[in-house]
């Protein structure tokens, strides 16, 4: 039974294909005589024997092995099959897509600053890509010990190393610990620079790495928040009124009866009186103000306006006569 089961050939193919997995060995079987290799899209396969590439195949499609592939295997170019016998080759197909994966802190990172003894608590969210590009590297530090590995396997690894980086490249030269969106650019281009270093000798390269959001706690969101609509109002004068009136329109402020809600809306009244006075004066001052010469609530002229005399606060003019007041 033995002596035909090893005249059948056999197909070399990633029978495991799932689209989060990096590589996937054909391994602990015989390459038989007949046999083919299907290397399907955004599939290389890699023929390795005794930890040596023996050859690299890239192009989809389907091959027979002895009279397609055994003749370019560096190595095994003399290898003829035998009647019964069969070749012990472990082929390893490789993904060669870009992967995207999303990252995000699991705790917040305390990062220095100096108004806060204990660091300012950061979160962060966004996505890094990778890809194998350097089979050789791959084998010896890899796939030499394993059968697979996932896309996972290099998360764990990455994300191992993210606080620490996120730390260095917020920190460095002094980063505005309240805007640091406005340098995400520039921190995610530093971090992918050394995640590239981490994962180099693993055969891979670190093609990007994004941060979409780094989260305050809601207490400095807040704070960041209010400043901002502070900011906006133009005026930082009147911090108090604004927050009385954004507690009173909110329902945050709540009196104890009727007397309590008409002090409430006497004081609303009192604060819109006081913004319109000085907005009126504001539109006063653009203006340029008026005739500092005209009658001001009834008082009398300091010169007459017929002769241009000299008035000492008189009802009429000393030299023409004129009504004054």
């Amino acid at each position: 039974m033995a002596f035909f089961k090893n005249q059948f050939s056999n197909v070399v193919e990633w029978e495991e294909f799932r689209d989060d997995m990096i590589f996937w060995k054909w391994s602990n079987r015989e390459i038989k005589k007949g046999s083919k290799l299907i290397i399907r899209s955004g599939q290389d396969a890699i023929f390795v024997n005794n930890g040596k590439i023996e050859g690299i195949f890239q192009e989809d499609g389907e091959y027979n092995i002895d009279s397609e592939i055994i003749p370019f295997l560096s190595t095994l170019k003399g290898f003829k099959f035998g009647f019964n016998s069969g070749m012990r080759v472990e082929v390893l197909f490789v993904n060669t897509k870009e992967f995207t994966v999303k990252w995000g802190t699991q705790n917040p990172i305390l990062i220095p600053a100096p108004q806060l003894p204990g660091g300012m608590p950061i979160r962060a969210n966004g996505t890094f890509n990778f890809k194998v590009n350097d089979y050789v590297r791959l084998i010896d530090k890899i796939a030499g010990m394993k059968d697979s590995y996932l896309v996972d396997d290099i998360k764990i690894r990455i994300t191992s190393v993210l606080d620490q980086l996120l730390m260095k490249w917020i920190s460095k030269e002094g980063k505005n610990m309240f805007n640091l969106q406005a340098n995400a650019y520039e921190i995610a281009k530093g971090i992918r620079e050394d995640l590239d270093m981490e994962v180099m000798d693993n055969g891979m390269t670190i093609t990007g790495f994004q941060v979409m959001s780094f989260n305050y706690p809601q207490e400095i969101q807040d704070m960041i928040t209010k400043t901002a609509s502070h900011e906006m109002i133009g005026n930082l004068q009147k911090y108090q009124q604004v927050s009385m009136t954004d507690a009173m329109a909110s329902g945050k402020s709540h009196g104890g009866g009727t007397a309590s809600d008409m002090a409430g809306m006497m004081m609303g009244m009192n604060i819109a009186n006081e913004m319109m006075k000085n907005m009126n004066a504001n539109q006063n001052q653009a203006s340029g103000g008026g005739n500092s010469n005209a009658p001001q609530g009834g008082s009398k002229p300091n010169f007459c306006p017929n002769c241009g005399a000299k008035n000492e606060g008189a009802n009429f003019c000393s030299n023409c006569g004129q009504k004054l007041g």
